[in-house]
């Protein structure tokens, strides 16, 4: 695993941007507390503060989130969104979309998020074929991912916005190790030659691509 950012300007980095609210840390406590072999697929707080700058930028109504995990990202989306928005959030755990459902009352968030407990890739497919997302996220699965972009690009308007996570899985996709990091830096080389899209990979945390439909 390789360090992309030093751990100890990733830490000056957490102190400088907006603080997370009371919400947002008591859930991110609960995740380390309730499931400490898995609190490491939370996303970061820099992280969640770009993700609601991002939505808040792209004027997003319409949202779908590929992976929820306990909820942090969604919290973090659902706030950027207009008044009215809604995201469809899309995960295979009960157990914990369940901490995640107690944490988007807290944050008056509910009637802003619909849960879908299913494989993602199933429920994209049902969506309809039309143009209509304005911003995705996709932090599930990696072997996943080359199927998630597949069915989420033709669906995203035309100025819509895809956030990928992880796609440098810790500095592996330089000597891909095993099918997950395969599948991330195939699915990183043909973003790049993707004539419907506009994309930078930014090195925050374990690395976001930020891809942007073309008119």
């Amino acid at each position: 695993m390789a360090d992309i950012i030093d751990p100890a300007v990733g830490d000056y980095l957490l102190t400088h941007c907006t603080p997370a609210d009371q919400v947002l840390r008591d859930l991110a406590a609960e995740t380390w507390a309730k499931l400490p072999g898995n609190a490491g697929m939370q996303i970061s707080h820099d992280e969640g503060a770009l993700l609601t700058m991002l939505v808040r930028m792209t004027g997003a109504e319409y949202a779908v989130e590929v992976g929820t995990f306990t909820g942090y990202s969604s919290i973090c989306i659902a706030r950027g969104l207009r008044p009215g928005g809604r995201l469809l959030a899309c995960d295979v755990s009960e157990e914990w979309t369940g901490v995640a459902r107690d944490y988007w009352g807290r944050a008056g968030l509910t009637d802003r998020i619909e849960l879908r407990i299913a494989p993602a890739i199933e429920t994209l497919r049902a969506l309809a074929p039309d143009p209509v997302i304005d911003f995705a996220f996709v932090d599930a699965d990696k072997t996943g991912y080359p199927d998630y972009y597949a069915e989420l690009v033709p669906r995203l308007r035309p100025g819509g916005l895809l956030v990928l996570d992880n796609v440098l899985r810790g500095g592996r996709v330089l000597e891909p190790r095993d099918a997950a990091d395969r599948a991330v830096a195939g699915l990183n080389d043909h973003i790049v030659t993707d004539d419907r899209v506009d994309s930078v990979m930014l090195p925050v945390r374990d690395g976001v691509t930020l891809v942007r439909r073309r008119s």
